[in-house]
This record gives structure tokens, sequence and C-alpha cells, in this order.
């Protein structure tokens, strides 16, 4: 943990106490003690968790910051990435995690329990639906995925969530300066507008990485997002 804390300092200038990496210790081994028994992440390496899946996660901050958001919405998080980490170091944020699949989403209820985290709600519902839903359309700082769908597909399932003035982030590799180009279209629709795009290299990682953060310029039209499993068939 000793070296994650070094990346995360010299990576996003952020200092993680010693109460934060030990939350983060038992979250790495929670996982993997997890993934044993249930498919919850590919990344089985101690080491790898933590640059892959933490200080990732983390990598989040480097444009999440002045002010800090006071709300957040995770969709996709799977095993709690990025938010859960996010939530480690900015315990004060309200985060909501949005996973479809059940074992995943039972982890997250686990390891927040575990940790203690408090102020976090974990729904297990598909983002088209709940992307309707009065009580999250429009309310939140941050949308963000990681890994989730390509971006004319991940712009429908996030901006519908986001207040106008709030951000979207969509958290990707090397073909996000191409994917961010072919979500133009989608962006206008759905009154987004690029932002900016943030390289981001992990130490030991050969693969580059980007956060592209959209701005909410306007409210998203009421069809939007369509029916489950429309906007990846018929992206916009």
């Amino acid at each position: 943990m000793n070296e994650l804390a070094q990346s995360a300092y010299s990576l996003l200038g952020i200092r993680l106490t010693t109460a934060q990496l030990s939350a983060l210790s038992i979250y790495e081994n929670e996982l993997l003690e997890w993934n044993t028994r249930f498919n919850l992440t590919a990344i089985e390496n101690p080491a790898q968790v933590r640059t892959k899946h933490f200080l990732d996660s983390l990598s989040c901050l480097l444009v999440m910051r002045d002010p800090y958001p006071e709300q957040i919405i995770d969709i996709g998080t799977g095993a709690g990435f990025p938010g859960i980490p996010l939530k480690i170091f900015l315990p004060g944020i309200r985060l909501t995690l949005v996973e479809s699949v059940g074992k995943k989403a039972d982890f997250c209820r686990h390891i927040l329990q575990k940790l203690g985290l408090e102020g976090v709600d974990v729904i297990q519902e598909r983002a088209e639906l709940l992307g309707q839903s009065i009580g999250h359309r429009e309310h939140y700082d941050w949308a963000v995925a990681r890994a989730v769908a390509n971006m004319p597909v991940l712009m429908e399932l996030l901006l519908p969530f986001v207040r106008v003035g709030g951000k979207a982030l969509a958290m990707k590799g090397v073909s996000a300066p191409s994917e961010s180009h072919t979500a133009e279209r989608a962006n206008r629709l759905l009154g987004g507008r690029l932002r900016r795009l943030v390289p981001v290299n992990l130490p030991g990682v050969a693969e580059q990485r980007y956060l592209i953060v959209i701005d909410k310029v306007a409210a998203t039209p009421p069809t939007y997002p369509r029916r489950v499993g429309i906007p990846a068939k018929k992206p916009l």
C-alpha cells in the first residue's frame, strides 16, 4: 500500500491517510476473496488491483476538483469502481452506485458495510430505466462510468443523470480520441458538449488512459434514454 500512496501523490497530488490505505487494503482482500467464488474482476494480482482498480479510480480526481463534487452517480460500477475508492478519499460525497448484475451489487453492499461507509446507495437496475426516474434524472454533479460502452452509447446512459451545469466523465483507453469524435452527434442531442480529454499514465501500465469530460449544457430531451438495449443496438 505504500507504493499506492506514493503513486497517488506523484500522479494525482493527493495524500492518502493511514485510515484510507487501511480501508483500501480491506477492500482488496475482500475483492480477491469474493472473486474466488464470483466473477467480479479479471484482475487477480494484488499489485494490479492497486494500480488498475484503485489508482485508476482515484485518477478521476484529476478533473473532479476545485471544488470536489457533492453528488456522484457511478453507472455500471461492477465491484465498485471508480465510486468506492472515490468515496474512501472523499467521505463527504453522496454516492450512488448502479449495477445490473446481482452478485456485483451484493459485493458493493458488503464492502460498504465492511468499511462502514455511509451516504452511499447501491441500486441494482439498468441505467436506461433509472435514467427516466424522477429521483435521479438530471440530479447529479457528476455521472461517471469506466469500461461500460462506446462513447455514443455511454453518453445516452450518463447525460440524463447530470444536472445542467454538471459533468459526465468517461474513463477510456487508447480509443478515447476517436470515440470522442464519434459521440459528437449524441452529445448535441443529449445536451452535452465535449470539454476536454485528460491523458492518464498509470505506473507499470503500457496502455494510455484518458478521462473524457463532457459538460452538461442543456436539458436532455425526455425521450432519452431510450428503452433497455436500444442505445447499444442503435447508437445515436
